[in-house]
């Protein structure tokens, strides 16, 4: 009987136990869960993740590394053979002597492996390379551009007397002449050969927004289709693809396709404009008026925005702003100026 009751009084100290103890566990937890209190806005402050500033991607801002300038044949026995222009961040399209037109694509912080094929020097085309302040790569010149890159101490790499900065790919089936290509590679080798600086302290001529500019500007024009004529033999086109956000490029309406990759050229931002051109010899070497101001237009994401340009002298830096003043922000991505001649019509649809 005895033993009875003392397992009886065990079992209820042991119930009593149990409750005491899931009970102030209760209490603690609430109080240290529900109630404790908020941690000091410094100590809250240290455990925040911090947000860094979107950076530029198609230029290296913070690290600028030397751009070169190098001219692309674009006459149409080549232009298939073009290759490495989705890497130019920068392209500058003109006209030329016989209609056609070339480009001077400029490189940076990249490795491509295949540029051209790369053509002989115009004068007007350092103009683009002096405001870049770019190293000019090129294959041969006019007389004119001998005597200039010359007269202003232009840092160039000429094929005829730098030919270890190119090759000629003689498994093509095409002149001579259309044959010749470099790579950043050879181009930096020889830039440092020719004691070149290799750095760069100078802000580039665009600027670019690292988020999506906001197109509420007044006057904005839909862009999907840009046509482009330089003469009744080139034309340059783009047509907007909406779900990638840049333009699909054509030459004479055929897609614009890189040699090496098959791939279309594709480009985020264009801007055009119009200057005079004339000939200057019988062979039909042009002249351009790339000194003084007009308007134009800065197309990007679907949209044509007016603009105003001014360039005060050859060598000083093209100003772009919008018609209320302000400069023009670039929407980050590669660029194509195409400086078209006045006796031609430009198209935005």
């Amino acid at each position: 009987m005895v033993e009875q009751k003392t397992d009886t009084w065990k079992r209820v100290v042991l119930v009593l136990g149990l409750v005491l103890f899931f009970t102030l566990l209760g209490v603690t937890g609430y109080f240290f869960f529900v109630r404790s209190p908020a941690l000091p806005k410094h100590e809250e402050e240290e455990h925040l993740p911090v947000m860094e500033e979107p950076k530029v991607k198609i230029v290296d801002v913070e690290n600028p590394q030397p751009v070169f300038a190098v001219m692309i044949n674009n006459i149409s026995v080549a232009r298939p053979l073009q290759s490495g222009l989705q890497d130019a961040f920068l392209v500058y399209e003109m006209v030329v002597e016989g209609g056609i037109t070339r480009y001077m694509a400029l490189f940076t912080n990249q490795q491509t492996q295949r540029i051209g094929p790369v053509r002989s020097a115009r004068p007007y085309y350092l103009d683009y390379v002096m405001e870049n302040e770019a190293i000019y790569a090129h294959y041969g010149y006019s007389e004119q551009a001998r005597q200039e890159i010359s007269q202003y101490h232009i840092s160039n790499i000429n094929g005829l007397s730098q030919s270890g900065a190119y090759w000629r790919d003689n498994s093509l089936n095409v002149a001579l002449e259309h044959r010749a290509f470099t790579s950043m590679k050879l181009l930096t080798d020889a830039a440092s050969t020719l004691g070149y600086s290799l750095q760069r302290d100078v802000p580039y001529v665009l600027s670019y927004s690292a988020t999506e500019i906001p197109l509420d500007l007044e006057e904005i024009l839909p862009a999907v289709q840009v046509d482009i004529p330089y003469s009744s033999g080139t034309t340059s086109s783009y047509t907007y693809l909406e779900d990638e956000g840049v333009y699909a490029r054509y030459v004479n309406h055929s897609p614009h396709l890189d040699y090496v990759t098959k791939e279309q050229y594709k480009v985020k931002n264009i801007l055009t404009y119009q200057v005079k051109n004339y000939a200057v010899d019988s062979y039909g070497r042009q002249a351009l008026d790339t000194v003084g101001s007009g308007d134009g237009y800065y197309i990007t994401m679907g949209k044509a925005i007016p603009i105003h340009w001014e360039k005060s002298s050859r060598e000083a830096k093209t100003k772009y702003t919008y018609l209320n003043g302000e400069e023009v922000l670039f929407n980050d991505g590669n660029t194509w100026i195409q400086i078209q001649p006045t006796s031609q019509k430009l198209t935005i649809s």
